[in-house]
């Protein structure tokens, strides 16, 4: 698919308002369902989600973003790595 086919015009995200949506997947049966992607905040969500999820007037205001507020957050940590079963945790120094 080319970068046109994948966005979709008109959409805007529900939890940062921007324009930047992307079509991640669409069901394997045609029409069911669709996955959009907001290139700005990463949210995702499915065509069938209830409206708050979807809908930017009814998605809840305490968790909406403003996209120039994300350069502003801190970075998430890494996931440390896994230990061996059977040894103990040892702290990195």
């Amino acid at each position: 698919m080319s970068n046109s086919e994948n966005s979709k015009p008109g959409l805007v995200c529900p939890r940062c308002r921007s324009a930047t949506i992307e079509v991640l997947t669409n069901s394997p049966v045609e029409g069911v369902w669709t996955i959009y992607s907001c290139t700005t905040c990463l949210y995702a969500w499915r065509s069938t989600e209830p409206e708050e999820n979807t809908n930017p007037e009814k998605y809840p205001e305490p968790f909406r973003l403003k996209p120039d507020d994300l350069a502003k957050f801190a970075v998430v940590p890494t996931i440390p790595q896994l230990r061996v079963t059977g040894e103990p945790y040892q702290a990195k120094k």
